[in-house]
């Protein structure tokens, strides 16, 4: 039996600088979105996560509502925290979020300091730690002053929950006057977290640039657009795919002839360059060296070695560029 962790494990990764911060993050993160809910066998769960930190991924990344149920995520980390990986406490980076719906009544969402602040402390006592890495608010709230949930990430890093804070889903406008607001506060933004694939180019309108010139790092989610950007459903939807389960994130809706085409079309370039279609699609996402990390969800350990193998082929050509440009035309 191979022993845990591998000796080599941090020849395996490329870590890429958060902005101007002193922090570096693996190019691959592995998000905890799906498949370690109650719903999951807790083996699965750790077999993935002890994968993981063996192929040089240090940063695992989960939400107060991530599961199923919501909670459910944090809590069988934390169990998988203390059992597999209570040495390697400091060798990780651990983030959490609050932003959407976590409980009943006016203070379980959103962006108030009531809600960050308890959200943050639920957390912290699922996972049973004393201090998450990174916190982020999740998603900007229209009703709360964007000074009140700043104030806020603020107060918890000050208070040593937090070392870092965040912000996700955030537009380029809004993300330059949090960016501004924390940075007078004196606890500057470490990262941004964008949703950002091929099929999803939003952050190349503008907040991709004001990160970089804020000093903040990005760290893309769902860079494989929900598993299309693969080669999954090239031959009609698997048995035990997202889109057969009746996933509320990716439906069979979504899987439009046209939108068929390009992965197809997608899918011939990476042949080309000799890897899978979601490599290139990762690759793709990290062209850019404003971009940190590439964020992924695995439900088996092949899916964590064909992220980090993507790494030897990262590099692109003008031309391979223009052609995926014109392949998603």
């Amino acid at each position: 039996m191979s022993s845990f962790p591998h000796p080599d494990r941090y020849q395996q990764m490329e870590y890429r600088r958060s902005g101007r911060s002193g922090i570096k993050l693996p190019a691959i993160s592995l998000g905890l979105w799906h498949n370690f809910g109650d719903s999951t066998r807790v083996d699965n769960s750790r077999e993935l996560l002890r994968h993981a930190f063996d192929r040089g991924i240090t940063h695992f990344d989960l939400a107060n509502n991530y599961g199923p149920p919501p909670g459910s995520a944090e809590e069988n980390f934390g169990r998988l925290l203390r059992e597999d990986f209570r040495a390697h406490r400091d060798e990780l980076i651990i983030s959490t979020k609050a932003g959407y719906t976590m409980w009943q009544g006016p203070y379980g969402d959103w962006g108030s300091r009531k809600y960050l602040v308890a959200s943050l402390d639920q957390s912290l006592k699922r996972m049973g730690l004393e201090y998450v890495d990174i916190f982020y608010h999740h998603r900007p709230d229209p009703d709360t002053p964007l000074e009140e949930t700043m104030r806020a990430l603020d107060h918890v890093v000050r208070q040593g929950k937090a070392l870092y804070a965040a912000l996700s889903n955030y537009p380029a406008g809004i993300a330059a006057d949090a960016i501004a607001i924390l940075r007078d506060l004196g606890t500057p933004c470490l990262i941004h977290q964008p949703r950002y694939s091929m099929f999803e180019r939003t952050p190349e309108q503008g907040l991709i640039q004001t990160l970089g010139e804020a000093g903040v790092g990005c760290i893309a989610f769902s860079p494989l657009a929900g598993g299309v950007l693969t080669d999954r459903y090239l031959q009609g939807i698997p048995a035990d795919s997202r889109v057969a389960s009746d996933s509320r994130f990716l439906d069979e809706n979504q899987l439009t002839e046209e939108k068929m085409a390009r992965v197809r079309r997608l899918n011939t370039l990476a042949q080309q360059r000799g890897q899978k279609l979601a490599q290139m699609a990762l690759a793709w996402v990290l062209r850019d060296e404003r971009v940190t990390s590439v964020l992924i969800g695995a439900s088996k350990t092949a899916q964590i070695d064909d992220a980090v193998a993507m790494l030897a082929r990262r590099e692109f050509s003008d031309d391979e560029l223009a052609a995926i440009d014109a392949a998603l035309m």
